[in-house]
This record gives C-alpha cells, sequence and structure tokens, in this order.
C-alpha cells in the first residue's frame, strides 16, 4: 500500500463521513475509527457538505444486507465526489473486488489493517500522525475522556469470529475463527467508558459466549468488571449470546448482580422447530432452547429475553413455521427481531432447490412481526409498577435494565443511573 494510493484532499481542512451498517459490533469498532480520526486532526463534515474522506463498515450476513452494502458505497461516491472511500468489514472481506471495481477512489481495507491505514491517511494529509495508537490494540480503543463521550450507552468489543458454521450464514467466514481481547484491555476501555459519564457499558462480540482469555470465561470477565466499578454508578449487559454458551455461572451472575449485570439477555432463537434447527446446523433442538429459557426465568423471573428468528427457512414447512410462533410464545419474548430468509450467496443453505417462495417468506415474517407487538406489549405490563434501574439517555429519556425507553424525570444527567418504578407506558 503505497502513499499515493491513500492520500486524501487538503492537509488543514481534511473531513470524514461515516457509514455504518450491520451489527452491534460494527458500531463498536466504527465508534474507534471516529476516535482515531479526530485524535489525528480530521473533522465530521457537515450535512450535505462532500467530505474528503468516507468510510463504509460493510456487513454481509444476508443476501439483502450484502445489497444494501452496494448501494452505500454507491451513494457515498455520489454524495462526496473526489472524497476518497475506504470500505472495510465483513462485505468487503468476502468480495473485495466487487468494491475496488466500482471507482478508483475506493481502497478496500481489511478490518485488522484498518487502524494502521487511517494512522498513514493522518500523516499524508499533514495531520498530526497517528503515533500514540499501536496497531496490535486494534479498534476497540479507550476514550480519551468525557468530551469524546456522545452517548450514555456505550459498547466495547470483547470478542470477535465466530467457530460456528450456520448453514444461512457467512460472517464465520469473513470475521475468521473466535477470538478473545485481553480481560485488561476490556477492563481498561470499561473503566475510561463509566470515568467518561457512561451509565452502561455493553459487551459486544459475533460470538460473545465464547469468550475465553487465559480461561477466564465471559462471567468471570463481568465479574472482575463489577469488582473494579464497585460503588460507580455504572451498570454491564450483555449484548447477544448463543443459547449453548450460557452456562451455570452466568445464570447465578444474573440473578446475583442487583441489575449491575442486567437482567436482560439477547438469545437467538432462530427457529423453533428441531428439523429446521438442525438444518441449519444449530447446535440445540427447541426443547433445549425452552429447557434454558425455563431454567433462566427461574433463576431470574424479572428476565427480559429478545431473541431473532428467520422466517421462511428453506424447506420450512406451515407446521414448522407454527410451531415457531409456539415457540416465541412460550418463551415469552419481550423483543423479536423478525426476518425473512434471504439467500446469501456463499452458503449452504443458499443453494438448496426448496426455497420457500418470497410472498410466504414476507407473509411469515409479518406474522412473527405482528407476534412481536403482542408479546412485548404483555412483557412491559408485567412489569407496571415494579423498580428497575435506568439510564438517562437524554433529558426526559431513560432505558430500563429490562431494555424498554420509558419517561425519565426532569433534571437528571445524561448517564444517570435511577432506580424507577416502571410506568404505563413506555416509549420504544
Amino acid at each position: 500500500m503505497t502513499e499515493a494510493a491513500i492520500d486524501v484532499p487538503g492537509s488543514s481542512g481534511a473531513t470524514y463521513a461515516l457509514v455504518n451498517l450491520g451489527c452491534k459490533v460494527n458500531r463498536v469498532e466504527s465508534d474507534g475509527f471516529e476516535r482515531l480520526l479526530q485524535r489525528t486532526g480530521f473533522r465530521p463534515v457537515e450535512d450535505g457538505v462532500p467530505a474528503s474522506l468516507v468510510v463504509v463498515n460493510t456487513c454481509t450476513v444476508t443476501g439483502e444486507a450484502e445489497k444494501k452494502t452496494r448501494k452505500a458505497v454507491r451513494q457515498a461516491l455520489r454524495s462526496h465526489p473526489g472524497a476518497l472511500v475506504m470500505v472495510t468489514g465483513c462485505a468487503a472481506a468476502i468480495s473485495p473486488e466487487v468494491f475496488s471495481l466500482m471507482d478508483g477512489r475506493v481502497q478496500v481495507v481489511p478490518k485488522a489493517e484498518a487502524d494502521l491505514f487511517l494512522g498513514k491517511l493522518s500523516a499524508v494529509s499533514g495531520h498530526k500522525a497517528a503515533s500514540a495508537v499501536a496497531p496490535a490494540e486494534g479498534l476497540a480503543r479507550a476514550f480519551d475522556g468525557p468530551a469524546e463521550l456522545s452517548r450514555t450507552r456505550r459498547g466495547v468489543k470483547v470478542q470477535d469470529g465466530c467457530n460456528n458454521a450456520c448453514t444461512y450464514c457467512i460472517v464465520h467466514v469473513a470475521r475468521g475463527k473466535a477470538t478473545s481481547r485481553p480481560a485488561d484491555e476490556v477492563l481498561r476501555d470499561s473503566l475510561a467508558l463509566a470515568e467518561g459519564g457512561a451509565g452502561e457499558v455493553v459487551l459486544s462480540g459475533i460470538n460473545l459466549g465464547s469468550y475465553d482469555w487465559e480461561g477466564m470465561k465471559l462471567a468471570d470477565l463481568l465479574l472482575r468488571l463489577l469488582a473494579a466499578t464497585e460503588g460507580q454508578a455504572v451498570r454491564f449487559r450483555i449484548s447477544s449470546i448463543e443459547p449453548m454458551d450460557v452456562d451455570d455461572a452466568l445464570v447465578e451472575l444474573l440473578a446475583a448482580s442487583g441489575g449491575r449485570v442486567c437482567r436482560h439477555l439477547h438469545l437467538p432463537l432462530q427457529s423453533g422447530s428441531s428439523k429446521v434447527l438442525g438444518e441449519m446446523e444449530r447446535p440445540y433442538c427447541a426443547d433445549e432452547f425452552l429447557h434454558l429459557v425455563e431454567r433462566l426465568y427461574r433463576a431470574c423471573p424479572t428476565l427480559s429475553l429478545s431473541t431473532d428468528i428467520i422466517a421462511g427457512f428453506p424447506g420450512e414447512t406451515e407446521a414448522e413455521f407454527q410451531e415457531t410462533l409456539e415457540m416465541a410464545r412460550a418463551c415469552r419474548f419481550s423483543k423479536i427481531h423478525a426476518f425473512p430468509y434471504s439467500q446469501r450467496e456463499g452458503t449452504p443453505a443458499a443453494v438448496r432447490a426448496d426455497q420457500v417462495a418470497p410472498e410466504v417468506k414476507t407473509a411469515r415474517a409479518r406474522q412473527l412481526r405482528q407476534l412481536a407487538v403482542q408479546l412485548r406489549r404483555e412483557d412491559f405490563a408485567r412489569r407496571i409498577g415494579t423498580e428497575e434501574l435506568a439510564v438517562v439517555e437524554e433529558p426526559g429519556r431513560a432505558c430500563t435494565e429490562s431494555y424498554y425507553e420509558i419517561p425519565a424525570p426532569q433534571g437528571l444527567t445524561p448517564g444517570e443511573l435511577v432506580k424507577t418504578t416502571i410506568p404505563a407506558t413506555f416509549l420504544a
């Protein structure tokens, strides 16, 4: 990679725009891009003004996500004439040539090289070089101070990659094998966020439950974080965890932490049919998932459970879809992210001959979303009049432990944790 290839317009007035697509891990990584760019002299561009650098952090989890990613890069090229467009992330890892052939201004950069690439940009553009940024530290760096904290619920990336190979997913190819960040780095970043005013730190990863740093598992990491922040007004949330990774230690911690580890789990189901789960190569059956949910509710009766469900996976019959609806009711999910199955080129499911008709997938996803609305209202109704810790996100608005946005008393500072009685209505 030559310096000529990464030059950007201007020296003292270099600006950037950032386009983030996909999961919470991408969001955390994009936050890291912004911090690095701002430390090295770049300014965020004003709305409607062309930037000199555009960073597109891509997603490729489904065929539809891939289409949106390509559209985003083309839009960046149109909206920012003359800008260097850095394309990184999962879609760039799977199909780099698709993006590099779009325009000579596109530079495809592997995620592992992104911080080094951005550091070179600052030097070439005449800004302060990113000498303080060690490439080995990656993207999930600590905040420099409160001035950089723009949101009160912030993510820390603790894990990357996945050792599973679900038949609909290509992320394990894009991200590679599961890796864990050193516990000391996670602790450093979390403390910086707490000291900067974050009331909630969200632990994020591609397969978060596989965290294993020198024998330290996810529950052990959380215990260390709790001990290090004892007396501070900060809580921790697990962003998403696979059912097979929920162990006894984590269940006990959720029940015993008094809300400092949010009694909320995002537990992907994907299907309520054991046959469909087997064809997805998910490492559990429907009964095992339901038994886990029942165990979680016994240990932690106020637990809030959200999930992901795919509607219309190849070969899914109407009866199997009805099993999914019944499972969702039995699990009493507080939120369901429902998706019609989208063929992702390069995955085993995409080449199956028994694809479900598009109109059937759409109708099933619509049914799931309707059920999701009903279940969310029922879950919230059970919480009315109970007490939970809520973090104030902005004046008049707070996020509860169970992941509802509710009105917040006036006069509270964003980032503040407050014990609140759940009102009769929620905002989101």
